[in-house]
């Protein structure tokens, strides 16, 4: 199969996968300001975050069993931070760039590694207690693909279950309002298509007892991952995609779906064993066990420079690669010198646990064998968490913010829930302060009706998902395997019996949802990189996939495009997107200007300027200015570079319309929102507008100095590169038509061409012989050429540097047999007498390649 056009979007045959859960209608109502579907880290420091942000705000926090379950308690490593003096940032993004083999988000990862202390600092400001050594400083030790001690646990190996205690006492101590065992089920939009809140099935009974909704103006998926999904996983029961699932219903778009991580050591139970079991955390590997097989051969110190403390990707495959060679289920993990004692201290959790299994750690190599863990992609989400859909966000493993490209390094997972929590909290509370309409809680009233198809999975069907993406979509695949699977999900969608809407049959409609997803992701991506394994593809091919797998979930479908790494996700208003095609224009071509305009302008830290004279909170509202008397072109380019460049934060307001004319001191767009996002937008938005509206302002004055001849003034392809559709655009808001836009929608004959074919005539009939049906145009610059020309069949004839007489004979000439055209020579001054000689056109080639821009600013208003 060839891989993904960049261009292009590929259609697959996964029919009837719902876009709705069917579902009774909601039977009781609450509002909120922000609700949070997900009790972990990542769901519970925002919650706790935005309520200190905002003190008077509703927060409601969601979770489908009691807060103090999920995937945080399991958690057993740690917390990776550069805490050490001896450490840095950049040695952190070194290493979690490694891991993620070529297709981490650089710009995530160091917000990662240079925002995390400051986050651990206030989980532990929060109650959080971290092991410490004899002088009271935190302990740090390493897991795999670290260089450095770097993580802090909790408890010696429980440091998930310490995280949960304390965030969940925070909680409990707050006003913020906590929903238990209730299961999200869809996303509520409003008119806009605007995350309005949520629709949700409470398991109980009581006042909030069924299916109901929450009305809110901002919805924060952090709802954890999707290990469920396989029959062998270290998740736990609950993890069964719900997040995921409900974005692609809701239309966002989800990311790097394949790349999911098998933990390398897990206890091994016996070949039937499924459901969630237990972990042996990397920490063990890092305090020095080291791995072995039957044999007591140490097989990785010939596998990595790191050996036993390779990254996980790397780990998991040699396990598997040394249990095909020798025929084994499963490898072993020698710790036995570690001794009774660190056991008991360090690893009290997987100590007990071992026991609890008939193994002795302290006298017993322990059993593993890799099993489904993290899933590195998820729903795509910005630098502040903000996903595809407006108002909707993500956090935590539900999201993929590109920090852990094709591999996650260990202990960066409970880092990326804290670190984004609290850039998703300021990001609402920032868009709140300026009254965006994604962040003001809804008025009170009736959802907008939801047309879309609905359907449910028949809950028998989970177990056999289950052993299919274990047999097939596991650690080892390869295009015969993932497409069985494939085959098996599409059986699974019928039933012969009615499927009734409960907790079970939506959990089984999103695990089939989610790896439908997964399975088509990595049929797609055929090379072996990260956590991404293919046996019939098994080396990385950057050439072909240095990039991303996007999907969404349509009508049709599932779409899924290929995004070459590095490319930012466009980030428009529905309405800029639509003004933009309506106008001709490619919405991701201009985009693509935005952010080239974008890389020359902001090298690492930012904007310098603004980050020091402007607090991070601070909101303003600017005006865009007219300065001088013209012809506006390119508003709708503007305002999507300003929410562009400001990953959504700006909104903005356009008082006038492209084509119309102003005048000095009218305002033409309001623009509100964080003002660094303001002033480091200003300057990429307001460049194209007043070089566009300079160009439709000249154009108006040619416009106007024709007026009533019955010629047109046209441009030419003498334009700036990059820039010729947006210029020819800004032709004719100016009242211009345009000319030919490439060199291959029409045949243009010129002098040189001449030369060439050995005259006009000659190079008219090699044209037309090539190219037969294609317009040609050809260029004279003395009467005798004309009839040659005509006599060939031209449609058009380019009169160049014609005087205003020879205009008149030509005119004459010609007689209505070709459209004609003069150029060359022209001003403003003499442009009425050319056009009254009965020309057809006057083709300025000054329209784009030199009008003056016009003078727009931006003011901001001032508090």
């Amino acid at each position: 199969m060839k891989p993904l056009n960049p261009r292009e979007e590929t259609v697959m045959a996964i029919p009837a996968i719902p876009q709705r859960l069917t579902a009774p209608a909601p039977g009781w109502t609450v509002e909120a300001d922000v609700v949070v579907v997900g009790s972990g880290i990542a769901g519970l420091t925002l919650a706790l975050r935005y309520a200190g942000l905002d003190p008077e705000a509703k927060v409601l926090v969601v979770t489908k069993d009691v807060l103090s379950s999920g995937s945080t308690r399991w958690a057993q490593g740690g917390i990776a931070a550069v805490l050490d003096p001896q450490d840095t940032p950049a040695e952190h993004l070194s290493d979690t760039l490694i891991a993620g083999v070529g297709l981490c988000d650089e710009e995530a990862v160091r917000v990662l590694v240079t925002e995390g202390p400051g986050a651990l600092r206030g989980l532990i400001a929060a109650g959080a207690r971290f092991d410490t050594d004899d002088s009271g400083e935190l302990q740090l030790t390493r897991e795999g693909g670290h260089r450095r001690n770097r993580i802090v646990h909790a408890g010696g190996d429980a440091t998930g279950a310490e995280v949960q205690r304390a965030l969940v006492q925070a909680l409990r101590e707050s006003s913020i309002e906590v929903i238990e065992h209730a299961l999200v089920l869809d996303l509520l939009k409003d008119a806009g298509g605007r995350a309005a809140g949520v629709t949700l099935h409470v398991m109980g009974e009581g006042e909030r007892d069924g299916v109901g909704a929450v009305r809110a103006g901002a919805v924060v998926l952090a709802t954890g991952g999707m290990g469920q999904v396989y029959a062998a996983t270290t998740n736990p029961v609950v993890s069964t995609g719900d997040g995921v699932a409900l974005a692609l219903r809701a239309g966002a778009v989800v990311r790097d779906l394949e790349f999911v991580q098998f933990h390398p050591t897990v206890l091994w139970l016996g070949e039937d064993s499924t459901g969630q079991q237990p972990l042996i955390s990397e920490a063990v590997r890092g305090e020095g066990a080291v791995l072995v097989d039957a044999e007591g051969v140490r097989f990785m110190k010939d596998v990595h420079e790191l050996a036993d403390l390779a990254p996980r990707d790397v780990v998991a495959k040699a396990i598997m690669r040394r249990m095909r060679e020798t025929g084994a289920d499963h490898m072993y993990l020698d710790a036995r010198h570690f001794g009774e004692e660190k056991w008991r201290t360090r690893f009290p959790t997987i100590h007990a646990v071992c026991r609890e299994h008939g193994i002795d750690p302290v006298t017993q190599p322990i059993p593993v064998a890799p099993a489904a863990h993290y899933a590195s992609g998820g729903v795509r989400a910005d630098l502040h968490g903000r996903t595809s859909v407006p108002g909707l966000y993500a956090c935590g493993e539900v999201a993929c913010t590109g920090v852990h490209g094709a591999n996650r390094l260990a202990s960066n997972s409970l880092l990326e829930g804290l670190v984004f929590a609290e850039r998703i909290a300021a990001d609402i509370h920032a868009g709140r302060r300026a009254g965006s309409p994604a962040a003001v809680r809804p008025a009170p009233g009736e959802p907008v009706a939801d047309d879309r198809p609905a359907g449910l999975v028949d809950p028998r069907a989970r177990p056999r998902i289950q052993g299919h993406m274990s047999r097939g979509a596991s650690v080892l695949r390869g295009q015969e395997s993932l497409s069985e699977v494939a085959r098996a999900l599409v059986s699974t969608r019928w039933t012969p019996v009615a499927v009734e809407p409960c907790t079970e049959s939506w959990e089984a409609t999103n695990l089939l949802t989610v790896a439908s997803a997964l399975v088509e992701a990595a049929r797609n991506r055929e090379e072996t990189r990260g956590s991404h394994w293919r046996e019939d593809f098994p080396e990385r091919n950057d050439a072909w996939w240095l990039g991303h797998l996007d999907v969404t979930l349509t009508a049709e479908g599932m779409t899924m495009t290929y995004v070459p790494h590095g490319q930012r996700a466009t980030v428009l208003p529905p309405r800029v997107a639509t003004d933009l095609i309506e106008a001709g224009l490619d919405p991701a071509t201009v985009t693509a200007l935005f952010q080239t305009a974008a890389d020359e302008d902001l090298q690492t830290p930012g904007d310098v300027t603004s980050l020091a004279t402007i607090p991070a909170g601070q909101t303003d509202t600017a005006d865009v200015v007219a300065r001088a008397d013209g012809v506006v072109s390119g508003l709708a380019v503007a305002e999507g570079a300003f929410s562009h460049l400001s990953q959504g934060r700006l909104t903005t307001e356009r008082l006038v319309k492209d084509g119309e004319r102003v005048t000095r001191g009218d305002v033409l767009m309001t623009v509100t929102g964080p003002t660094r996002d303001l002033l480091t937008a200003e300057r990429t938005a307001l460049n194209l507008l007043t070089h566009l509206s300079g160009i439709a302002t000249l154009t108006d004055r040619w416009v106007r100095a024709v007026e009533g001849t019955g010629a047109r003034i046209r441009d030419s392809r003498k334009t700036l590169p990059g820039l010729r559709a947006l210029e020819k655009y800004a032709v004719r808001c100016g009242g211009g038509v345009n000319h030919r836009m490439s060199l291959s929608d029409a045949a243009l004959i010129k002098d040189n061409h001449v030369v060439a074919a050995g005259g006009v005539a000659e190079a008219f009939r090699a044209v037309r012989d090539a190219y037969p049906g294609l317009p040609i145009e050809v260029e004279v610059d003395r009467i005798d050429q004309i009839e040659p020309v005509l006599a060939e069949g031209a449609e058009e004839i380019l009169l160049d540097n014609f005087t205003v007489d020879d205009l008149v004979l030509a005119v004459r000439l010609v007689d209505g047999r070709a459209r004609l055209e003069s150029s060359g020579g022209l001003t403003l001054d003499s442009a009425r007498d050319v056009a009254e000689t009965g020309v057809d056109y006057l083709a300025v080639g000054a329209l784009t390649h030199s009008a003056p821009a016009l003078d727009i600013a931006l003011d901001l208003r001032g508090n």
